[in-house]
């Protein structure tokens, strides 16, 4: 006889799994502690964003109508140009510089393929008073021209519409060419080659047939560009242009209205949705495939005075965007060096380094936390939490710092109550002035660079791995830190790297939301910019574009590898 037994549940119909929910011996709680802490950071994301697009419900200050009636208008004004200026020339400069490098060979074309990624080490600000001392009435190039042409020559204005679009232009394009630059090497030469044999020409070619298989490439790079113009507050700042990020700080720290910052702010959450609504619509119902990388690609060369006109558009673009603010910063800085440095730099950089450890350990850790979150649990619910807890980096600094001390001040405000009146304690604010709001809200706006590169590292790690790390009694935090947390270490620091520099050149979140009396290298800038004092700006500037060289290099060895 057979000693094999019939189990009462293989009879009988079987159930549908639960989505989301694995069965067998690993079953999952629907709230555990994982589902919690991802629920947890979207209500964050959601209170911050809530607080700001509800401000309306409060009547308008007299504040806010004396803002309607004059500056208003302006605002919008100055905002349109900016998006439609800085749009256009990161657009022309990005594809321009991606075609070549990536399809075209030239004298140079390897160096200049990696190193016009550079100017993205440069924060706008720093380039905005480089140039603005640079080409200001009493700047040198301006003072030579007088010299040369007589005190009646005219030079064009570089505090003007022109002057900022360029300028956030030149540190921006960076993103365009990234991501363009990758459509057109997937491309390789087959595309142009089926579209030469159609009797297309090179140009006809590159604009019927490479430029449209390239859109969502640049579509998305073109974005990520409008969306760090609108939330920039330094350079337009230094400009004296007016927008909403220097409106918002005027309502907050000129007007002490935190009402009239908010509603300012709703205004430009609004700005920034509905680009993502157009660049979505313009992508809708289009298909995009593209062809395997390979390891040769076979470029056009150019030749004769093509080749060097190639050369010198693209050496002009580095050295206008990085070449000569460099050599200016570090021109300025030995000539006030000694008068200038003294032991509170060590301070301004500690805060600094010490902020930028902080926010990356804190946002690495959450964005470890969704990973493992998103992958314990498939269901919808709990990706479409991860995906609302990333919206943040779509929400400009200003509005974060806005969104994030509201919330704060009236939690604050109740503890305080409820101590007073349950037990007659006098508490002290325990949020309000605190690095605690500062890291929050770093945490709001730079989780989505953190948790693209874990994820992605999370998502090469088989099912088996857990299956097998499971059979021999690991799990939740042990099987995350004893398996997962050593295979992810590539991706981790990625992302530690590029949180850290993104938090140290950070400039409205800190400037609006540190404690009394706090100075970061960010935050002695805009002091010293604020007065013209250039010169004394280029020391704390040079170092924070020395560590916002450190993940440019990084992605270039990795690209390489």
């Amino acid at each position: 006889m057979s000693d094999n037994k019939v189990s009462p549940t293989s009879i009988g119909p079987r159930r549908a799994p639960v989505k989301g929910v694995r069965t067998g011996p690993f079953q999952l709680r629907f709230w555990d502690g994982w589902r919690l802490f991802t629920l947890a950071v979207a209500l964050l994301v959601l209170v911050s964003l809530g607080v700001v697009c509800f401000s309306w419900l409060t009547p308008p200050a007299e504040i806010w109508q004396h803002l309607r009636q004059t500056l208003l208008a302006r605002l919008l004004l100055n905002t349109l140009w900016l998006v439609l200026g800085v749009g256009v020339l990161t657009l022309v400069l990005g594809v321009s510089l991606a075609w070549l490098t990536a399809t075209c060979e030239f004298p140079g074309r390897r160096f200049f393929s990696w190193s016009l990624l550079l100017p993205l080490a440069m924060p706008t600000y720093v380039l905005a008073f480089v140039f603005v001392g640079l080409l200001d009435f009493a700047g040198p190039v301006q003072t030579l021209w007088r010299e040369w042409f007589g005190r009646a020559a005219w030079f064009p204005p570089i505090r003007s519409t022109p002057g900022v679009i360029i300028v956030m232009s030149l540190a921006l394009y960076p993103y365009v060419y990234l991501l363009a630059k990758n459509a057109f090497q997937t491309q390789g030469r087959r595309a142009m080659e089926a579209a030469e044999s159609l009797g297309c020409g090179s140009w006809e070619g590159f604009f019927r047939v490479a430029l449209p298989m390239a859109r969502p490439w640049i579509a998305g790079g073109v974005l990520l560009a409008l969306m760090e113009a609108l939330a920039d507050f330094g350079a337009v700042s230094i400009f004296n242009y007016e927008t909403f990020t220097t409106a918002i700080y005027k309502a907050w720290f000129g007007f002490f209205s935190l009402t009239t910052a908010a509603q300012l702010a709703s205004l430009l959450v609004l700005l920034v949705f509905i680009l993502i609504v157009v660049e979505q619509r313009l992508r809708a119902r289009r298909r995009f495939s593209t062809a395997r990388s390979s390891a040769h690609i076979t470029r056009l060369t150019l030749r004769g005075w093509r080749a060097w006109a190639a050369a010198g558009f693209a050496g002009a673009v580095l050295l206008i965007a990085f070449g000569i603010p460099v050599f200016q910063l570090g021109v300025w800085t030995l000539s006030s060096f000694a008068a200038e440095f003294n032991v509170r730099y060590f301070a301004l950089l500690g805060r600094s380094v010490a902020l930028g450890l902080g926010a990356a350990v804190l946002i690495c850790s959450t964005a470890l936390v969704l990973s493992y979150a998103a992958r314990r649990h498939s269901d919808t619910f709990t990706h479409g939490l991860v995906r609302v807890a990333n919206l943040g980096y779509a929400l400009p600094g200003a509005v974060l710092a806005v969104g994030i001390f509201i919330p704060m001040a009236a939690l604050d405000n109740l503890l305080i109550n409820f101590g007073e009146t349950l037990f007659g304690w006098r508490l002290r604010p325990l949020l309000q002035g605190t690095v605690i709001i500062m890291l929050l809200a770093y945490l709001v706006r730079f989780l989505a660079p953190g948790f693209k590169p874990v994820d992605g590292a999370m998502h090469r790690v088989t099912p088996s791995i857990d299956e097998a790390a499971r059979l021999s009694g690991l799990r939740g935090v042990a099987l995350l830190g004893r398996i997962h947390l050593p295979m992810l270490r590539g991706g981790l620091l990625t992302a530690a790297t590029i949180v850290f520099v993104d938090v140290m050149k950070e400039m409205p979140i800190t400037l609006m939301t540190r404690p009394f009396g706090w100075e970061t290298l960010a935050v002695k800038i805009f002091e010293l910019t604020a007065e013209g004092e250039w010169e004394r700006a280029a020391l704390p500037a040079v170092a924070l574009v020395v560590a916002g060289l450190v993940p440019i290099i990084l992605f270039m060895r990795h690209s390489e590898r």
